[in-house]
């Protein structure tokens, strides 16, 4: 059969050179029974592909089963492929025939193959070689005469790498591979497959249907499509409900197509499986204890001026002439504050003694002075109570902090007030 008329029975549109030897090639496997593997991008068109093999081949009169391996849940996919017996798991009221069984003589289409949980991939491996699975729940093994296409667009190489897909599994899905071209590689193809869908979509929704521009098809092929053909169908159908204009330009256009390369960001990509995630994983933790030691360094050094503000010191940065000082209300709920929220890196070092040393009062004599700042809260704690007569409550509102946490400070420090 030429290649026209196999794109006229299927659907297939398109004239690129690639699309041409992806569908002869598929022609000649179709009259053997060897394992093909399809791989694409996602939106390509590759379910097209399986139909046209089991449809040239001498299996076409017996039962063709497509499995989205991607959408059946890991915990059921072997009963969903092999089948089971009565009572093997809860809920399993009846023995059920899986695909493999009802697929025998025919074909079995396993799209998303790159999905399948690696334990699922050894019993495929041994229905691939032996031509034998054996249903969940059972001992016996069953024979079936099964041709396994399989489809996916994850790079099974990589995924091999990762030890995410085996590799001999790989080998004999691979006998005859076939790779489908993104739509950005079939330029001339776009705007026949606008076309068309254009058309569709006019005898769908019973209206005339719309036309692009020159300008409009120049920027229809110089975008990406990263949602390749599935993508602009859903372009077109949006263009042929929304506007009312049968005739597109680009500017009309350019409402319809995203802008995800502008949106799209540099990534970091390390590979190298397990390995490569336990480096990864030493590195963040590396730089998580360097944040961690730089705020310790910068809460001892807030804490240090918090004790000249209490002194009624004046904080002046280098080479900037103080103007002004803190009120005597601000350095008090600064210095509670900072009291009453201990960095958590302070516990990794053992408490220091800290010296005494000497500071120059309003008369000029010198006193030694305790850098505690338990003392210096207790203290605070003192004057506060003392202004206000004993009511903790206005006390507690010039300190900064709550009537409840003045109430716990007081019998924390065990204070006579």
């Amino acid at each position: 059969m030429s290649l026209q008329k196999i794109k006229q029975r299927f659907g297939i549109i398109g004239n690129s050179p690639l699309l041409d030897r992806a569908i002869d090639i598929a022609q000649q496997v179709a009259f053997t029974d060897l394992s093909v593997l399809i791989v694409g991008e996602s939106g390509v068109g590759k379910e097209i592909f399986p139909q046209v093999i089991h449809q040239l081949s001498s299996r076409k009169h017996a039962q063709y089963v497509a499995v989205n391996c991607g959408a059946i849940p890991e915990g059921t996919i072997d009963s969903e492929l092999f089948g089971h017996e009565k009572g093997s798991f809860t809920g399993a009221h009846e023995t059920r025939k899986g695909y493999f069984e009802v697929a025998d003589g025919g074909t079995i289409f396993l799209d998303e193959v790159g999905e399948l949980p690696l334990s699922t991939q050894v019993r495929l491996l041994r229905v691939l070689e032996t031509g034998e699975f054996m249903k969940v729940g059972s001992s016996k093994a069953q024979k079936t005469n099964v041709r396994v296409i399989a489809a996916t667009n994850v790079n099974l190489p990589k995924a091999i790498q990762n030890g995410k897909f085996r590799e001999d599994l790989y080998y004999r899905l691979n006998t005859v591979p076939i790779n489908i071209p993104p739509l950005r590689e079939r330029k001339s193809d776009i705007s026949l497959l606008f076309r068309k869908f254009a058309a569709d979509f006019a005898e769908k929704y019973r209206m005339p249907a719309v036309t692009l521009t020159d300008d409009a098809k120049e920027m229809l092929e110089a975008y990406r499509w990263p949602g390749n053909i599935r993508q602009l169908k859903n372009v077109t159908e949006q263009i042929s409900v929304i506007e009312e204009e049968r005739m597109v330009d680009a500017s009309k256009l350019a409402l319809y197509i995203p802008k995800i390369e502008d949106r799209a960001l540099p990534a970091l990509y390390v590979g190298g499986g397990a390995v490569a995630e336990e480096k990864s994983f030493a590195s963040e933790r590396e730089i998580l204890y360097k944040i961690l030691f730089d705020m310790r360094d910068d809460i001892t050094i807030l804490k240090k001026r918090v004790e000249d503000l209490s002194r009624g010191a004046i904080y002046q940065p280098d080479n900037v002439e103080a103007t002004s000082t803190f009120s005597p209300r601000a350095v008090s709920q600064f210095a509670d504050y900072t009291t009453l929220h201990k960095h958590p890196m302070d516990d990794l070092e053992e408490e220091k003694e800290v010296e005494d040393v000497t500071h120059l009062d309003i008369s000029g004599e010198s006193q030694p002075e305790t850098l505690s700042l338990a003392e210096k809260e207790k203290e605070l704690i003192r004057k506060a109570i003392a202004k206000y007569r004993g009511k903790r409550k206005d006390a507690a509102l010039e300190l900064g902090i709550s009537e409840r946490t003045l109430y716990r400070k007081i019998k924390e420090y065990n204070l006579n007030i």
